[in-house]
């Protein structure tokens, strides 16, 4: 057992943990929590691959901006104090089955496949940041900015739909 088998253990542990106690938790504060986990967890993930500049993208992009972006959500919006929890019901062991089901199909289904060795050396001296920059700025740009305007405008529509309910009586 190696040490990158064992950080990829762990990562892989605190990623569906933290996505699991985003589902399941009934406060906004404690869910924003467990979504930064597991989005630190996963670049975690994507560095072990050697995919460092996704990783430090990851933790800029997504545990940076948009866990801010679900704190000015909280900010702006009203919630009660209290949990909301009213404890097992059938929905909550239907789904455990389910997803114990989904996960038995989905560990057997990588135990049962034959996966193939890589017929030719993967190149090490290749820059992660430099390939990626040439892909999104040559046959993604329309796509790349989109996506910000996109981000842009659920923004000031958050913004909007917070103040409106703060005009009503």
């Amino acid at each position: 057992m190696s040490g990158e088998f064992i950080a990829f253990f762990i990562l892989s542990l605190l990623t569906i943990g933290g996505a699991v106690f985003m589902i399941s938790f009934t406060r906004v504060v404690h869910m924003v929590i467990s979504l930064g986990v597991t989005f630190i967890s996963i670049a975690g993930l994507f560095v072990l691959l050697g995919a460092e500049f996704v990783g430090v993208s990851q933790i800029l992009v997504y545990s940076g901006a948009i866990s801010i972006l679900m704190l000015f959500g909280i900010m702006l919006t009203k919630h009660d104090a209290k949990d909301q929890g009213a404890g097992p019901s059938w929905k909550n062991r239907f789904a455990l089955v389910f997803v114990a089901i989904v996960f038995g199909l989905i560990f057997w289904g990588i135990q049962n496949t034959p996966w193939a060795e890589p017929t030719q050396p993967v190149p090490s001296a290749v820059s992660n940041a430099k390939e990626i920059g040439i892909e999104v700025f040559t046959k993604y740009v329309i796509p790349f900015e989109l996506l910000s305007v996109l981000l842009l405008v659920s923004l000031v529509g958050a913004i909007i739909m917070a103040k409106k309910e703060e005009d009503k009586p």
